[in-house]
């Protein structure tokens, strides 16, 4: 018996990994992992991505606004690490969950800005992993995802700055 791939590999994954890396140079003109040759396979594409030593997140194209507003579509090794969470636990989780509640506000403005320029840089903000530790995000770029024809089907963001910080009680 031929174990299943893992689920970053199958579609729609190997699709929205490909909209992640191609977004990402549409909005900031270069690559979003350099070195990863764009006539690369989906498959290696797909696992370069995963296995990046980035965070690199996805959620849908939901208003940021809504209740409960956009979710997970993709989380690579490097955020489930950080998130603690496993992808089945992470991909379908609202996105806003990634952050404490008194810190939602202030990322839901982040991505109507970047929505509504295509994309931000030097974003920073704070998140909560699966088990209440708070982190700072520093130097994060959220960028917005198109579709084969140009719709927005979403925003992805990248960053590989952060640290822990100390229980406020």
């Amino acid at each position: 018996m031929v174990p299943s791939p893992p689920p970053w590999l199958v579609e729609p994954r190997l699709t929205l990994a490909r909209r992640i890396l191609e977004s990402h140079l549409a909005a900031y003109a270069e690559p979003l992992l350099p070195g990863l040759n764009a006539d690369s396979g989906p498959e290696h594409r797909a696992q370069t991505l995963f296995a990046a030593p980035v965070v690199v997140l996805a959620h849908d194209g939901e208003d940021p606004g809504g209740d409960p507003g956009p979710r997970l579509t993709y989380a690579n090794r490097a955020a489930l690490r950080l998130w603690r969470r496993t992808w089945a636990e992470m991909v379908g989780l609202p996105s806003r969950l990634t952050a404490p509640a008194a810190e939602r506000a202030e990322r839901r403005l982040a991505l109507l800005q970047a929505r509504a320029g295509e994309a931000i840089e030097g974003y920073s903000g704070i998140r909560v992993d699966s088990r209440g530790r708070r982190f700072r995000i520093g130097a994060a770029r959220v960028w917005t995802l198109h579709d084969a024809e140009g719709r927005v089907c979403g925003q992805a963001a990248r960053f590989s700055a952060w640290w822990w910080l100390r229980d406020p009680s």
